[in-house]
């Protein structure tokens, strides 16, 4: 009854958690589902070969429905033995995305045990996290990878803080399973930046541990954390491999061009270029809405309400009330630094608040390492308005260049910030008396001061935004003086919100020093604060009206009349949808588009666009198969246009351009006459010709074929028919690894030609070519996986066994 009662609070935590996270998201009990923008898109991209797992009951790891064929490993591939996402599986068991939401509260929560938090208080830190604008916001527009990569984060960090504590089987189990949850979230960039926290953190105790000369604790931690690291990855080893593998062909890779699409020199050889990396690079006065969250207008589509100037200048213009209240729904009221933004990342006035009381009351050095956390994160999230720190991360840490938002290494300030938070309450309601008053001051003070110095420089922002311009031009410059009107009033709105709120907690803990409540009530009061407080900010930007039927979510895009066109035509071939360009996934969900959306592409197709497709090569899109054209017409519906001359599925060819450099094979193929001729990049595939090599020239048979008999996305079985040997190009795309060819059963080389598709060389007479997708990476992935987990459990037993003896040695 003892150990029950103990475990009590947990458990009611664990249910209170379950229910917030429902009622938080109540739509998904009426079988509602979140209508997120980008996995609308990914539902897209995923169309094939969610079709194809569903008929065959197998993974075809490639797609042929986005960018003309790529590899499904970053389209949510399935692998063999991969156990710990079974696991993951397990946890979030709640419907999306409250699922993530219990993630957030559950790993906090953990994480506050971890630092001897008392139950109620962990709770409400957990509350507090959760309910972080940025981590709510995400969930919103369909960030899901990053939620759940974030959602881990606390975990990990509970488990290197209990490994450090002596704690060492609980710390290392703990860190060992939460790294490969964490691993296998799969977003590398948000487990990238944590790193840098764990390396705060680490080197905070590394320096406290030697110090006190305890070099046997330090060298059984590190070695805990060596064990851990190297079986988290094993067990994702398969997800890690692949998208290594993929890495290598994707934009996150430099180019082999060296110039750029309009023939100039390139001046970075780094894949994207610094421009595209600080694209979102927070503002450095845009931070302090941290602490007030419309301080800079909110975002780019913010409701206004009915009692707002632009309102009531809508109204004037004789537009109907009615109307005028669904406008001002969506307008854009953002004025700070980067492009667009759905949310501010809001981490609630009073959390800062506890967390600078942190600094004066906590006793643990532990909050200066968090407070180094919260500083790097918001230094490096400022990108090139902080141009010193991030031109040396971008130039010298490894990696750092391969990520873009570097606004979004906020995550680390968005768990730091809640953590000193609690640490702050515990400590000021757990201090000495006379400490109390003094500290309480001290911090309020800090926090209003800077808050009554917002008011007072208020003159001296513009309220302008990097849009205004295209604003002023599409609804007039009476339009932007009203929306500045709206922008101002919410700035001094926002102001005198959070220091209510901190009003309202600061009395509560004025009140404690002079025993007006009890300790209990004081936490229950200052959480409740502290949570609403976030609560109705977030709830400004996810709401009910988001979720929409399951049959949306599965069906988010709506057939055309050109869809439906295109549809009747059975052959196999590819589509471009011109206003999508090579960003959106609507036509991958009814076709095989050379157009998608992915954060990485293929580094070739995008090329391709870029440097021939936007150019109107016409000669590319045929040999890309593309068959239709899809582009709006003057009453803006869309129409299919067909594409009389598309190459087909394959061709022979009689000429083979022989190129040296990339350079010189993207600019053959401005002149390239696709039906005839190839190009073959001697300098970076000429190893794999054999023999006699390859023939500039072949003798071309009018009459010859290869003709598509079977299509799968990761089978293709042709025949052909030639009087002599020729070369054969087929309109797949090139993809080093992973692809087989045979002729006839026998193993044929298969060359990269036209910088995308593939070649082969054909003997004369009749035969049967197949392309298979086989990669080698999933095998040996999948190995090392299976053989990781058995690790795993065997460590986990072991660690099991070994606690229960020293706790069975204690009580003799």
């Amino acid at each position: 009854m003892k150990n029950l009662n103990k475990f009590a609070p947990h458990l009611y935590a664990l249910i209170g958690f379950i229910a917030i996270a429902l009622i938080y998201f109540y739509p998904t009990l009426q079988g509602k589902q979140i209508f997120q923008s980008d996995i609308a898109q990914y539902t897209g991209m995923a169309k094939e070969q969610i079709d194809f797992r569903k008929e065959y009951n197998e993974e075809p790891y490639w797609t042929n429905s986005a960018f003309g064929g790529m590899p499904t490993y970053q389209l949510g591939a399935k692998y063999p033995h991969h156990y710990i996402k079974d696991l993951d599986s397990v946890l979030r068991f709640l419907p999306r995305p409250a699922d993530y939401l219990f993630l957030y509260f559950l790993g906090f929560y953990v994480l506050m045990l971890s630092l001897k938090i008392k139950p109620l208080k962990a709770f409400f830190g957990a509350l507090a996290f959760g309910f972080s604008t940025y981590l709510i916001i995400i969930l919103g527009v369909g960030h899901n990878a990053k939620a759940h990569a974030i959602a881990y984060m606390p975990l990990v960090l509970a488990g290197v803080l209990w490994v450090f504590q002596k704690r060492y089987v609980l710390g290392g189990i703990v860190t060992m399973i939460a790294a490969a949850l964490e691993i296998q979230a799969n977003h590398f960039q948000m487990t990238y930046y944590f790193l840098f926290l764990l390396l705060i953190v680490g080197g905070y105790y590394v320096i406290e541990i030697s110090k006190e000369k305890d070099f046997k604790h330090l060298i059984k931690s590190l070695a805990i954390f060596g064990i851990g690291a190297l079986l988290a990855v094993g067990v994702n080893a398969t997800n890690l491999m692949a998208t290594s593998e993929y890495a290598t062909n994707s934009t996150r890779s430099n180019s082999e061009l060296t110039f750029d699409a309009n023939g100039k020199k390139k001046s970075d050889s780094n894949a994207m270029s610094y421009a595209y990396i600080t694209e979102y690079s927070y503002g450095i006065a845009e931070s302090l809405n941290l602490i007030a969250p419309k301080l800079f207008g909110g975002s780019n589509a913010e409701d206004l309400g009915t009692d707002s100037s632009m309102y009531q200048f809508i109204v004037a213009q004789n537009v109907p009330e009615s109307e005028a209240v669904n406008l001002v729904k969506h307008m854009p009221t953002y004025w700070g630094e980067q492009p667009i933004v759905a949310a501010p990342a809001y981490i609630g006035i009073v959390v800062f608040f506890l967390a600078i009381l942190a600094l004066f009351v906590e006793k643990r050095k532990i909050k200066y390492a968090l407070a180094v956390g919260v500083v790097f994160s918001l230094a490096l999230s400022w990108g090139k308005h902080f141009a010193p720190l991030t031109d040396f991360f971008i130039n010298y840490v490894p990696m750092y260049n391969k990520f873009r938002a570097v606004s979004s290494i906020q995550v680390l300030l968005e768990l730091c910030m809640p953590v000193l938070a609690i640490l702050g309450l515990s400590a000021f309601v757990n201090s000495d008396e006379n400490e109390r008053g003094k500290s309480l001051l001290y911090a309020g003070g800090i926090v209003a001061g800077i808050l009554v110095m917002l008011l007072l420089l208020s003159g001296s922002f513009s309220f302008t935004s990097l849009n205004d311009e295209f604003y002023a031009k599409q609804y007039g410059a009476n339009f932007m003086d009203v929306l500045k009107e709206d922008r101002k009033a919410m700035y001094f709105s926002t102001i005198y919100r959070s220091l209510g709120f901190l009003a309202v907690a600061f009395a509560v803990l004025f009140f404690y020093t002079k025993k007006t409540f009890s300790q209990f009530n004081t936490v229950l009061l200052v959480g409740l604060v502290m949570v609403f407080d976030l609560f109705f900010v977030a709830k400004n930007y996810v709401k009910a009206e988001d979720f929409v039927s399951k049959s949306q979510i599965e069906r988010p895009f709506e057939e055309t009349e050109a869809d439906k066109r295109i549809l009747e035509d059975k052959s196999h071939f590819r589509v471009f949808e011109m206003d999508g360009n090579m960003n959106s996934a609507r036509a991958s969900f009814f076709h095989k588009s050379i157009g998608g959306y992915h954060a990485a592409k293929p580094k070739k197709m995008q090329e391709l666009f870029d440097y021939q497709i936007a150019k109107n090569n016409i000669e590319v899109l045929n040999m890309l198969n593309t068959k239709y054209v899809i582009q709006t017409n003057e009453q803006g519906a869309p129409m299919a246009l067909q594409n009389p001359n598309a190459n087909g599925n394959a061709w022979f060819v009689s000429k083979i351009k022989k190129v040296n450099s990339a350079d010189e094979e993207m600019k053959a193929l401005k002149s390239l006459k696709t039906k005839d001729e190839a190009t073959f990049n001697l300098y970076d595939f000429g190893t794999l010709i054999k023999g006699k090599g390859l023939p500039t020239s072949y003798i071309k048979d009018t009459t010859a074929t290869i003709k598509l008999e079977t299509y799968k996305p990761n089978y293709l079985k042709y025949t052909s028919s030639n009087s002599n040997a020729g070369f054969g190009v087929f309109s797949e795309i090139y993809y080093p690894k992973g692809w087989k060819a045979t002729i006839d059963g026998k193993e044929a080389t298969i060359l990269n030609v036209n910088y995308v598709l593939r070649g082969l060389q054909i003997p004369a007479g009749k035969h049967t070519i197949e392309f298979k997708f086989e990669p080698q990476v999933v095998k040996t992935g999948g190995m090392i996986a299976l053989i990781s987990s058995v690790l795993m459990l065997g460590v986990i037993g072991l660690g099991i066994f070994y606690w229960r003896k020293k706790t069975q040695e204690v009580a003799q």
